[in-house]
């Protein structure tokens, strides 16, 4: 214990994320922090009006996190009791949970297994067992666009038309991110063309850090102001110069109080003006990543995130081949002072969700999962730490055979 304490001491820890936090961010809030608005102030509208801008949608509502961007983005749309929700099993549990928080059913798809994005197979077959009688309520699919990989979300689209489903893409991975269809069609992550609305999270070790927050991003003029509503307590202020009340107010809905604060929307006002620079930096570290994975002293042992351009690369996830290598793995970079995760656990596998569905198990999230690790990867990682990194690896590999 004392030799791990001291060795963190010497050689710096690596985490496997962080933020990314520049002067002109801290001078933003500085700024805020001196101004008459803390709270819901003008900054809200501003930020919203850039992401509306940047991801090319008619709308953008932020609030407290990116939970809340779901659980709002469902409720607005009507999910309720008698909903169903579809989810990836590989996600982090909100997906699912904001569908619980409304009381619907929520059913997991299986995932591709070198990828970790929802399989279109799997989706298939679940929306072809809904009954006839459940199509009356207003059901749902959450792709997730995993790791910084865009969802097969025009895929989704068309089998959603075919059994009268919405979509809410979880884009909290993503921001940024890109793909070209084979009928080289441009499919961008947030830009609602194949989803009714999709859902960002400004959490530390997301591209864009607020701190906490998250944003609905939609071209629906009804669920954006739906979304307001609710993010408030369902209050309604219908001011004008005519009202003889000026000071009214009205709840219409129980709603919850998700709103974001100014100091968190000017710090993602300053972050988005670099996401550009953020997409560039990752995009090459993880391209540093690939080049070290692809020689033959790893790749025997280790397989490599293999992805074509506008990946957003928010993770990067190398599966272990030899079954138990990923967790003695992860307690070995520890013990080197060098973070590491695992994205995710299979959301039917948490304790919650086993006793509410039972026992699941779904082959592609199962193989997924059961070598997968994250290792560091973001905007400041220095390539001396990045090639410790792969070191680390290479002698806990060398260690094992």
């Amino acid at each position: 214990m004392w030799l791990i304490f001291l060795l963190l001491i010497i050689v710096p820890f690596i985490p496997y994320s962080k933020q990314s936090i520049s002067p002109e961010d801290i001078s933003s809030v500085t700024e805020v922090l001196s101004s008459d608005f803390l709270t819901q102030g003008p900054k809200i509208e501003d930020f919203e009006n850039e992401l509306s801008e940047y991801f090319d949608v008619k709308h953008a509502v932020c609030c407290s996190s990116g939970t809340s961007a779901l659980h709002l983005s469902y409720a607005s749309l009507g999910v309720g009791e008698k909903s169903i929700g579809i989810v990836p099993a590989i996600t982090f549990a909100a997906t699912a949970n904001a569908f619980r928080y409304q009381g619907a059913r929520v059913i997991f798809c299986d995932v591709e297994p070198e990828t970790g994005n929802l399989c279109l197979n799997s989706l298939e077959e679940i929306l072809q067992q809904i009954s006839p009688k459940q199509k009356d309520e207003v059901n749902l699919i959450s792709p997730v666009s995993f790791a910084g990989c865009v969802g097969p979300l025009d895929e989704c689209k068309k089998l959603a038309a075919m059994h009268d489903f919405k979509i809410v893409e979880d884009a909290s991975h993503s921001t940024g991110a890109w793909k070209k269809t084979q009928d080289d069609e441009l499919i961008t992550s947030g830009s609602c063309k194949y989803t009714d609305a999709s859902c960002l999270s400004f959490h530390p070790v997301k591209h864009l850090c607020c701190g906490e927050g998250g944003a609905i991003l939609t071209n629906s003029s009804h669920l954006a102001e739906k979304s307001r509503n609710l993010r408030s307590h369902g209050i309604s202020r219908p001011y004008s110069e005519d009202h003889p009340t000026p000071w009214f107010y009205e709840q219409l809905e129980l709603g919850w109080n998700y709103r974001m604060t100014d100091l968190q929307a000017t710090l993602g006002i300053s972050q988005l003006s670099r996401l550009d620079h953020f997409l560039n930096q990752r995009t090459k570290l993880a391209s540093r990543y690939d080049q070290y994975f692809a020689e033959k002293r790893f790749s025997e042992h280790i397989i490599r995130p293999v992805f074509e351009k506008g990946h957003a690369w928010h993770l990067y996830i190398i599966r272990f081949k030899k079954e138990g290598f990923r967790d003695m793995a992860h307690k070995y970079l520890k013990s080197k002072g060098i973070g590491s995760q695992i994205h995710y656990l299979p959301v039917y596998r948490h304790p919650y969700y086993e006793g509410i569905y039972g026992r699941i198990r779904l082959p592609g999230a199962e193989t997924f999962y059961s070598g997968c690790l994250s290792i560091p990867l973001y905007c400041d990682l220095m390539e001396k730490d990045q090639d410790r990194v792969v070191e680390e690896l290479y002698n806990f590999l060398t260690s094992e055979m």
